[in-house]
């Protein structure tokens, strides 16, 4: 039990470093700032629904689509682990995501994909997904990825609160950090697949 919880948390915070929840925070502020409590809410919850679907669609069965174009696991945590690591560089360079605005389907497009849900995030859940064989794992990668979606989910819901309290110029300081967390994921996933790839060979 002491062992699946360690998986359940470690995969959690993953997940959500993955997710680069304080650059999403950002952006759906950008995005929403001409709207009013309830209308930036409903953004929200829209954004939140999508990201869902998306996310438990990739870790339930990323595996099967992927098994239709012939892509290896580790050939696959390779692809990942880079785009990953180009994600964390624009992270630290304070780069963003260049979005439209005004419109609500963007709850949807772009916001939960690809923003949130991007192809470094797709790997991950992939990956992981992936890697849990028994029932137990594949329902503990599960309720991982649902405290990693509830996590970014609550920090939408109070995206207002939080910018009064910490403001924007934290926000970008937050969003380096969360990059530099990423590179270092990137390159494990990197590694590991090499390491795999080799040994396999």
């Amino acid at each position: 039990m002491d062992v699946m919880i360690s998986f359940i948390v470690k995969t959690w915070l993953k997940i959500l470093f993955v997710f680069t929840p304080f650059l999403v925070l950002s952006i759906f502020l950008g995005i929403t700032r001409d709207y009013d409590a309830i209308r930036r809410r409903a953004f929200a919850m829209r954004t939140i629904i999508a990201m869902t679907v998306i996310c438990l669609v990739v870790y339930f069965f990323g595996s099967v689509i992927f098994s239709l174009f012939g892509i290896t696991l580790d050939a696959f945590r390779i692809g990942a682990g880079a785009l990953l690591f180009l994600s964390a560089i624009n992270l630290v360079q304070g780069n963003e995501p260049v979005t439209p605005s005004g419109d609500e389907d963007l709850a949807v497009v772009p916001l939960a994909m690809p923003i949130i849900v991007g192809p470094a995030v797709m790997g991950v859940l992939f990956v992981i997904g992936a890697d849990a064989v028994s029932v137990e794992e594949r329902m503990a990668g599960a309720v991982a990825v649902g405290l990693a979606v509830a996590s970014l989910s609550g920090l939408l819901l109070v995206a207002t609160t939080i910018e009064k309290l910490v403001g924007k110029s934290q926000l970008a300081i937050l969003s380096k950090i969360t990059g530099l967390i990423l590179a270092a994921l990137s390159a494990q996933m990197i590694v590991t697949g090499i390491k795999n790839f080799l040994a396999g060979g």
